[in-house]
């Protein structure tokens, strides 16, 4: 009883130190929220705005949400082409990375033979040096190949950058996946592809989820290589393409902030939609 007595104090004070250190943990997590959505709530109300409010009041809610903004984007310039563009190269270059990126991995990762380390370590390099250092040659290279102002070069450009990453990280989870799941398939008499697609594959989502993120956000945000590689209008992406939104002597800061806004939605989305998927890859592999 008085053992009792003397422990229920100090529990009481340990809980009450793990709820101040949740506390403090929460207020942080929500100052980084904060900080991170202020900014984006910010630009979304200044696509409601004219250029005079955004001068005047540029935290404020604007005076009335009105559509002008958009319409003026939407009819008045090419951002549905340059969404075009942004989609298109985006997912061909985020699909050919995942293809060709979880096939080497594979190959990596689930079969012995000699040189497999000299293999990944091959990839690997290719996370070693920047790939914007060789842009002069790059740029020669694809000129020779017929390459430059054309998506196709773009496409294989992100796809060397992207192809490293994603052997890293897939070789790395495959290589945790047990050997009894693909020496029980294959006893049934499924060939070494049917084992691959219909048995790792499916357990590799969450990687595989990963490395789609990884690559599609910073693709689509990219304005480095579009700038270099991309001269005709029709081509540019939205990244480049906002820019002539900013005029020489006088920018339209709502129609601007409008364009950002859309530029940034389908990619949130994006975000959003395998986020979710990443989650429930987690709990189907638990549940297996």
């Amino acid at each position: 009883m008085t053992a009792a007595a003397v422990d229920a104090p100090d529990g009481a004070r340990l809980g009450r130190r793990w709820s101040a250190k949740t506390g403090l943990l929460q207020a942080v997590l929500l100052l980084n929220a904060f900080i991170m959505i202020y900014p984006l709530v910010v630009m979304l109300l200044s696509s409601f705005k004219t250029n005079a409010e955004i001068f005047t009041s540029p935290f404020a809610l604007p005076q009335s949400f009105s559509l002008a903004n958009l319409q003026a984007v939407w009819t008045g310039t090419n951002f549905v082409r340059y969404l075009a563009n942004s989609v298109i190269v985006t997912g061909a270059a985020t699909l050919v990375i995942l293809v060709t990126g979880t096939m080497a991995a594979y190959a990596i990762a689930r079969y012995r033979f000699r040189g497999n380390g000299l293999v990944l370590m091959f990839f690997l390099s290719g996370m070693t040096v920047p790939l914007k250092l060789a842009v002069i040659p790059l740029f020669i290279q694809l000129d020779a190949l017929g390459l430059v102002n054309s998506q196709a070069g773009l496409v294989l450009v992100y796809v060397a950058m992207g192809i490293p990453s994603a052997v890293f990280i897939m070789t790395g989870f495959l290589r945790s996946l047990p050997r009894e799941l693909e020496e029980s398939a294959r006893i049934d008499g499924a060939g070494e592809l049917r084992v691959m697609v219909s048995i790792m594959l499916p357990l590799a989502r969450p990687a595989m989820v990963i490395v789609a993120i990884q690559n599609a956000v910073p693709i689509w945000n990219d304005f480095f290589f579009p700038l270099i590689l991309i001269t005709s209008d029709s081509l540019k992406t939205l990244p480049q393409g906002l820019t002539v939104f900013m005029g020489e002597f006088t920018t339209n800061w709502g129609v601007l902030f409008t364009g950002l806004s859309l530029s940034a939605l389908p990619v949130t989305l994006v975000y959003i939609a395998l986020s979710r998927q990443f989650i429930a890859g987690l709990t189907q592999g638990a549940v297996k």
